[in-house]
């Protein structure tokens, strides 16, 4: 049988990278390219939307080059992206109005608490299973449409288009004849009823949206369109936001499976089948995955903004690092932290406290703390925030977590990853393949050309590559946590 691959775009935060990968889900090729962090104000965050589809066209034919690969040999191709980051365009153009506005991006916060006024900041959450928050999608388009001289006129005429960034990727690989987005990314504009996965004519109305500017709602897997310029030919036929998109390629399709994904920020997902479970202790609710004409599976989400962007900040703002890699080694020249504590709340807190209020701090300074212990604060503060959202997780589904799978950048960090299963008390398992966000994209673009028959093919492709256990005693872990605890209090109410 001639050898099938599937291509996968995985456009994150921070690069974007294209993943050829064969029938077994092993990785053939890859090539990636990092974009500009650009940064106006404090709190704004914005990418160049141009930048991000010269990077993917670029990293497309590289990877395609390494083993002298053709388009016509892809089955299909699948897009991940980085979810709520939201690009406004030109239809006739196809140029962006402005610079895509980043999910860490706060400059709504203003808009957020205006419509708290009038209902909380759970006015919407029955509906979209979100709270208020700078975070999503719907307030960033708001606020463009607002701020950029004779957009929403230019948009009353039909001429101007909004997406995610899937929606983005889409739209130029197509050369502008397609406008559309899946049910995971949708539903992350705060903008989609989560039971009838349509948008909805009260948000829009609440939001100020007109509706000429959406995109079409699609799953996550069925055949778009077909590709133009350099993946000419080739269908797109997979579409899923990063964090379902790792939720897929972990092979979590039972209801209580678990996985977090290590990145910039942190993003724990547990699968909750075809119930839609309303959160109440400061989870979202969002869209798992829908393949083809089947109904949708939903979940629950605990975001974390900050986790592997702290690394970063290490080395690019502070200089203790001179590459990411490079923190394990020196966190490991001390034994413990040294009683200080990261809380990395540079933009606000997400899960489960979601304090727009809550800024960066860090507590219990000595004149015995090193450049070590900040290494090891920054990494423990990733750990201290998943198991913030382990907790919620645990108390709005009624199910104990038994393991967390683990994927991402960060899982490479043998210090990290041990000290995560000794905060959570349980088994931390790193998969084979570990481009978990990239291989869910496969996957779906996969099933929906007939490359994997079912999910259950799926499963049988996923492998463990290592497990942690636990081996903290359980007074130790008590203490530790509760003088996390002690300093996330301390980083409220800062930012009125």
């Amino acid at each position: 049988m001639t050898q099938t691959y599937i291509g996968a775009i995985d456009q994150g935060t921070t690069s974007t990278r294209f993943i050829v990968f064969d029938r077994d889900g092993h990785i053939v090729s890859v090539a990636q390219k990092e974009h500009e962090q650009i940064f106006p104000h404090p709190g704004w965050v914005e990418h160049d939307p141009a930048e991000i589809w010269a990077a993917t066209q670029e990293v497309i034919e590289k990877a395609l080059a390494q083993k002298g690969l053709k388009p016509s040999q892809l089955a299909a191709v699948g897009i991940t992206n980085q979810r709520e980051t939201t690009v406004v365009w030109d239809r006739k153009t196809g140029k962006a109005v402005a610079n895509a506005l980043v999910w860490q991006d706060t400059r709504v916060d203003p808009l957020v608490r205006d419509l708290a006024r009038d209902g909380g900041p759970d006015r919407f959450r029955a509906k979209t299973g979100l709270p208020l928050a700078s975070y999503f999608s719907g307030l960033k388009l708001k606020w463009v449409l607002d701020n950029t001289p004779g957009l929403r006129e230019r948009a009353a005429r039909g001429e101007i288009a909004f997406g995610t960034i899937d929606s983005w990727l889409v739209w130029n690989l197509t050369g502008g004849a397609s406008h559309l987005t899946d049910v995971t990314n949708a539903s992350r504009t705060q903008l989609m009823d989560l039971e009838t996965l349509e948008w909805d004519a009260g948000l829009l109305e609440a939001f100020t949206i007109p509706a000429s500017v959406l995109p079409r709602i699609a799953s996550s897997s069925e055949v778009y369109a077909e590709a133009t310029g350099v993946l000419a030919g080739v269908k797109i036929a997979g579409i899923l936001g990063d964090q379902q998109a790792a939720l897929v390629g972990q092979a979590c399709f039972r209801p209580g499976e678990v996985k977090n994904t290590y990145g910039t920020g942190c993003f724990m997902l547990m699968n909750t089948g075809e119930q839609i479970t309303h959160s109440t202790a400061g989870l979202l609710t969002t869209v798992a995955y829908r393949f083809g004409a089947q109904k949708p599976c939903y979940a629950l989400e605990g975001s974390v903004a900050i986790t592997g962007a702290l690394v970063q900040w290490l080395r690019d703002n502070l200089g203790l690092i001179k590459s990411s890699g490079e923190v394990e080694s020196l966190a490991r020249t001390v034994e413990d932290n040294g009683d200080v504590y990261f809380v990395p709340a540079f933009s606000g807190l997400y899960a489960p406290y979601w304090r727009a209020d809550a800024r960066g701090i860090v507590a219990g300074l000595t004149r015995y703390a090193r450049a070590g212990h900040f290494a090891r604060a920054a990494l423990e503060a990733t750990a201290y925030q998943t198991r913030d959202v382990a907790e919620a997780m645990q108390a709005d589904s009624g199910i104990s977590i038994k393991e967390l799978r683990a994927d991402g950048g960060m899982v490479g960090n043998e210090l990290l990853m041990q000290f995560q299963a000794d905060m959570l008390g349980i088994g931390v398992v790193r998969p084979e393949v570990s481009e978990t966000t990239a291989l869910g994209a496969a996957y779906a673009a996969g099933l929906a050309v007939g490359v994997w028959p079912g999910i259950e093919d799926l499963h049988a492709h996923w492998k463990a590559d290592k497990r942690w256990t636990p081996a903290m005693d359980q007074a130790q872990r008590g203490a530790l946590y509760a003088s996390w605890k002690k300093a996330v209090g301390r980083s409220f109410d800062w930012a009125i």
